[in-house]
């Protein structure tokens, strides 16, 4: 441990060693979430249809995405504390190695026909999602202003390349998963499992000297040599709060509302003739829609401002839920069209929101607030999960999308309520 302090305090004075810590960083992340992208893919893609094909209705296919996402909003939680005591190492390590123990678990469960056991396994591999999320925030600990947004975004771009390859792998892990006398459905979580292990393993491996802790000690030091007066002090709080609901707010709603749509797409493809290929296809060009841009994304947040692109977000989704809601079923160019709006509007929102969050917290207490809110955006997951499949079965799928839009239209209102757009934009120009 005494090491390990001397090793951080050769940072503190050095901006010159800051930088290429963080670069380094950035490497490591985009090597870990290679990976952690293929694991998270996998579940979003046979999660759904696992459930259909064990329980036998509609009703309940949205069960699974509630699961893992209410597991992610524990792991969020927990990885978020981890970090903010002993750094990002440890608390990145932990959350995917619970991720591939959940996945695991999922393969048994589908083996053996236990639904408790598949229930209880999806809330562990929630972990993963958590953890894959949680990890874009290692890229901007020690970013300055005018790096965050692409730090963000080189952290999910890295994500696409598994993202992608993943869903597309869905028929390819099903038939190798028959051939040793696992079911179809659960094949894909072999590769989830291992996916998600090997980024933990880097992570663990290769994430020294910790730069979460080196943030804190950099402000640490910084805050000894500066005096606050209070009345200062007490308005940065302010402004900081509001920040803080704001970037949270929109990440929320994106989430909900991505969530939402993407769990029944599969179901309601299945219901008009499309197959497993049909769905795993829409479904990767949907993650890849969610990820692929995120250089561009983080250029233009840092450009033109978080509150413009949040803005952009809620129209993105509008359209998405729009194309959903009115796209010809039968028609895979529709559902094609429609999720990649929607995984272009989480995409946005979620880089921007991140952002904003960042720009609104210290090092000091920053892993404990982005991890309470991505307790928040998990059980947004949940929810929107969760109710899917309930919506969709009394309502119908158009039912679902319209509601999608309505949410993504909120955005725009609370965020100008909350931190106001004439003064983000003075802020930018």
């Amino acid at each position: 441990m005494n090491k390990q302090k001397e090793k951080i305090k050769e940072y503190i004075e050095s901006p010159k060693k800051q930088q290429q810590l963080y670069k380094r960083t950035l490497t490591v992340v985009i090597l870990a979430q290679i990976f952690g992208g293929a694991g998270l893919a996998v579940g979003v893609t046979v999660g759904a249809l696992l459930a259909q094909d064990l329980l036998g209705a509609d009703s309940v296919t949205g069960v699974p995405s509630m699961l893992f996402t209410l597991g992610a909003a524990g792991a969020a939680l927990f990885v978020g504390r981890v970090s903010q005591r002993y750094g990002r190492r440890f608390g990145l390590t932990a959350g995917f190695l619970g991720g591939a123990l959940g996945a695991v678990g999922v393969i048994i469960a589908a083996v053996s026909e236990n639904i408790i056991l598949l229930f209880l396994a999806l809330l562990i591999y929630g972990a993963g999602s958590a953890t894959n999320l949680q990890a874009r925030y290692a890229g901007t600990d020690l970013a300055n202003s005018d790096q965050r947004a692409k730090a963000v975004s080189m952290a999910m771009v890295s994500s696409t390349l598994g993202a992608v390859a993943g869903p597309n792998l869905v028929s390819i892990m099903g038939n190798m998963a028959t051939s040793i006398g696992i079911p179809a459905l659960a094949g894909p979580f072999l590769l989830a499992a291992a996916s998600y292990f090997l980024a933990g393993l880097i992570f663990f491996l290769l994430l020294r000297p910790d730069p979460f802790l080196v943030a804190k000690e950099i402000r640490l030091a910084k805050e000894l040599s500066h005096t606050h007066s209070s009345g200062t002090e007490g308005e940065h709080l302010e402004i900081d709060k509001r920040g803080i609901f704001a970037g949270a707010f929109v990440m929320i709603i994106s989430q909900f509302t991505m969530v939402a749509i993407m769990t029944m797409t599969p179901i309601h493809m299945g219901h008009y003739g499309h197959g497993l290929n049909d769905v795993g296809f829409v479904i990767g060009l949907h993650v890849g829609a969610m990820y692929l841009p995120s250089l561009i994304t983080g250029y233009l947040v840092d450009k033109i401002g978080r509150v413009n692109m949040a803005f952009i977000s809620s129209i993105t989704l509008l359209l998405a839920g729009v194309t959903a809601a009115f796209g010809p079923p039968e028609s895979i160019v529709a559902h094609v069209a429609a999720l990649i709006l929607l995984g272009l509007g989480w995409n946005f929102g979620l880089i921007s929101g991140t952002a904003m969050l960042v720009d609104a917290t210290s090092a000091i207490t920053r892993a404990k607030t982005q991890g309470s809110v991505d307790v928040l955006i998990s059980l947004a997951g949940a929810i929107g999960g969760g109710l899917s499949g309930v919506i969709v079965a009394h309502a119908g799928y158009m039912t679902l999308t319209l509601s999608g839009v309505v949410l993504a239209i909120s955005i725009i209102p609370v965020v100008i309520l909350a931190i106001g757009y004439l003064k983000e934009w003075r802020l930018n120009h």
